[in-house]
C-alpha cells in the first residue's frame, strides 16, 4: 500500500491544494507546515504554469503571481527537498504535460522520487495517453492519479483500474472554482469505481464550505479543496498562514468526525 492510500485509512481524507510560489516560496513553505499541522491528510502542490487549462480565474491568477515572483520548477524541488523530512503527510504535484515533457519525463519523475513526492496529477493527460508518463512513474514509485469527469461514466471502469493512489472525481463540468452547490450525482461514479477497484475516491472542483465537504464525505472517501484556499492566500498574501490554517482546521474537523 502506498503512502497516499494510507491517507485514507480509517477516515475520510481532506486533500488541500496550494500553488507553489504564491505569493512566494517562503510563504508556501510556511503554509505547508501550517496545513499539515491543522489536519490536512494529503497536500496537492501546484507547479505554476502559464496556461493551466483546468483552472478557473482564482488559480490562474495564483499561477501568474507565482511566476512573477520568480518561481521555477527547480526552486520548488529544492524547497520540497529542504522540508520533506519534517512533513509526514503525502505530497502530490499537480502539473501539466508541457511542464513534465519540457523538463524531461525521466528526469522529472526521478527528481520527484528523490525529494519524496508521492504522486502526480496531470489534468491535461488523457487516459488514452497515460503511457507517455505512467512507466516513468512506476519506475520511480510515483502514483499517477487519474481524473474522472461527470461525463466519463462510460470510461470510469478503465480509469479507476488504471489510477494509482486515489481516483480524482471532478464534481462539475468546467474549470476549478468555488461553486454555490454541487448538483452532479457523483455517487454513481463512486459506485462504478468501487465495482472494479478498491482505490479511494476523492471529489474536487468547487467545494468550499464545511457543509459541502460533509455532504461529499457521505459517499466519497475524501474531499479536495483548492480555490477556496487560494482565495484566502490572494486576500492575505504573506499574512495568509494563520487564516488558511483556521480554514483548513474547520474542514478537517468535518472530514474526520
Amino acid at each position: 500500500m502506498t503512502k497516499i492510500r494510507h491517507a485514507f485509512e480509517n477516515k475520510k481524507a481532506f486533500i488541500a491544494f496550494i500553488t507553489a510560489g504564491d505569493p512566494d516560496l517562503e510563504t508556501t513553505e510556511k503554509l505547508i507546515y501550517e496545513m499539515a499541522d491543522k489536519g490536512v491528510d494529503l497536500l496537492e502542490i501546484g507547479i505554476p504554469f502559464s496556461d493551466p487549462i483546468a483552472e478557473g480565474p482564482v488559480i490562474q491568477e495564483a499561477d501568474l503571481r507565482a511566476l512573477n515572483s520568480g518561481t521555477t520548477t527547480d526552486k520548488i524541488f529544492e524547497m520540497i527537498e529542504r522540508i520533506r523530512s519534517d512533513i509526514s503527510i503525502p505530497l502530490v504535484f499537480l502539473t501539466y504535460c508541457n511542464s513534465v515533457f519540457a523538463y524531461g519525463t525521466e528526469k522529472f519523475t526521478a527528481r520527484c522520487e528523490q525529494i519524496g513526492i508521492d504522486g502526480l496529477i496531470i489534468p491535461d493527460l488523457p487516459y488514452e495517453e497515460m503511457e507517455e508518463v505512467s512507466p516513468f512513474c512506476e519506475k520511480h514509485g510515483i502514483d499517477l492519479i487519474e481524473l474522472v469527469a461527470p461525463t466519463s461514466q462510460e470510461r470510469v471502469y478503465k480509469i479507476a483500474k488504471a489510477s494509482r493512489g486515489f481516483l480524482y472525481i471532478v464534481s462539475s463540468l468546467g474549470v476549478t472554482g468555488v461553486r454555490e452547490s454541487i448538483n452532479t450525482d457523483l455517487s454513481k461514479i463512486v459506485e462504478a469505481s468501487r465495482s472494479v477497484s478498491d482505490i479511494p475516491c476523492a471529489v474536487g472542483f468547487g467545494i468550499s464550505t464545511p457543509e459541502q465537504a460533509e455532504e461529499i464525505c457521505r459517499y466519497a472517501d475524501g474531499v479536495i479543496i483548492g480555490s477556496a484556499i487560494v482565495r484566502i492566500i490572494a486576500e492575505y498574501g504573506r499574512d495568509s498562514v494563520i487564516p488558511v490554517g483556521e480554514y483548513v482546521r474547520k474542514i478537517a474537523e468535518v472530514c474526520h468526525k
